[in-house]
């Protein structure tokens, strides 16, 4: 994954629209995986997990990896 709007970029947001933190994880970003998940299941008991899945899925389309 080269960088903000390539392919492996748009396809990580699309795991996260349907799981939090999906997108990180394919990323290979665990640590971030884990908070995404687990703020947006405790989020959504509340009725507030939509923010979080949203935060997560802009996240993964707009990561750059460091060089």
């Amino acid at each position: 994954m080269t960088g903000q709007g390539s392919t492996g970029n748009v396809i990580a947001a699309l795991c996260s629209f349907f799981i939090p933190g999906l997108g990180q994880l394919l990323q290979g970003r665990l640590f971030m995986a884990v908070i995404m998940f687990v703020m947006a299941a405790a989020l959504w008991l509340i009725w507030l997990g939509w923010i979080i899945h949203l935060v997560s899925i802009l996240d993964a389309a707009m990561f750059t990896p460091r060089r």
